[in-house]
């Protein structure tokens, strides 16, 4: 039977690979993911609570800008709190239109991952050269104001079109996140022999497909993140694993659904020395040289 594939890597059963793990001995490295968006008023792309209406959607507009005037910072608060490093996917425009939020996480030394230009627009929709004109374009922004390049890639939107892996491998990046199809890093193929390491991301544990999309409420969601949580740590005692927590501040941010995401944290934070709570950029590094 012949069926159209992918060719980045190939079938591999989780049960058959050899054992290892991460730093000090840990099994599950946990990881948390920020995503630190911004949008255009009037036109493109964006998450909705409601239905929109005509342009300009203020309802939702001013909805999803709740979150860096507000959520973000109720966010930090825990984060520091709980003493729990952060994995900044930034839009590049954030730079300008909420510096401080930047700055507040550059203050912390958290790593930040290029998430495109924007959230009004979808990456995959451009043509090979407009997208690596949007990853150049990120990139640099990043660079500039953090001091060095970012070596991880979320596409906006978990948009790829069938050249993104070659273009962020070719642009120096070392890993991505848009695939969710593991519980391990899995080594993707790049043209010309090259390659990038996918590190998995959430699109369970993950507030705009569960909160947004099949409109799970703030409890159940801490609640999921809790079960597979415990459910992974447990799991990762015959292969070392992944856990991510995918955030936007808009959503975990507003007040109902902080609280028993702070729960769902501290729960986290009590088994610190059972995990590696660390940035995504580490467990690509780490799995990088382990690998070799």
């Amino acid at each position: 039977m012949s069926l159209a594939g992918h060719g980045r890597y190939p079938y591999s059963p989780i049960e058959d690979r050899s054992a290892g793990e991460w730093p000090g001995g840990r099994r599950l490295a946990v990881y948390i993911a920020l995503n630190v968006e911004v949008f255009a008023f009037g036109e493109g792309l964006g998450a909705e609570l409601a239905p929109g209406g005509p342009q300009p959607d203020v309802l939702n507009y001013a909805w999803r800008d709740y979150g860096n005037r507000v959520g973000v910072w109720r966010l930090l608060e825990e984060f520091y709190r709980l003493e729990l490093p952060v994995t900044v996917l930034a839009n590049a425009a954030a730079y300008d239109e909420c510096p401080a939020v930047m700055e507040a996480f550059r203050r912390r030394g958290d790593e930040v991952v290029g998430h495109g230009r924007t959230n009004s627009e979808r990456q995959g929709m451009h043509d090979e050269a407009g997208e690596r004109a949007l990853i150049a374009e990120t990139t640099d922004v990043i660079a500039r104001a953090e001091g060095r390049r970012p070596q991880g890639w979320l596409g906006p939107w978990i948009s790829q079109s069938r050249h993104t892996p070659d273009l962020l491998a070719e642009a120096g990046y070392g890993y991505l996140l848009d695939w969710c199809h593991d519980d391990q890093p899995v080594r993707m193929a790049t043209r010309g022999g090259g390659g990038i390491l996918s590190v998995p991301y959430p699109q369970e544990l993950n507030d705009i497909p569960a909160v947004i999309a099949r409109k799970v409420e703030g409890r159940a969601f801490a609640e999921m993140i809790v079960d597979g949580f415990d459910e992974q740590l447990a799991q990762a005692t015959r292969q070392p694993l992944v856990f991510g927590i995918a955030l936007h501040p808009y959503i975990v941010g507003q007040p109902h659904r902080l609280r028993p995401l702070r729960q769902a944290l501290e729960h986290i934070a009590a088994h610190r020395d059972q995990v590696w709570l660390c940035h995504a950029g580490e467990i690509a590094r780490h799995w990088t040289r382990s690998d070799s």
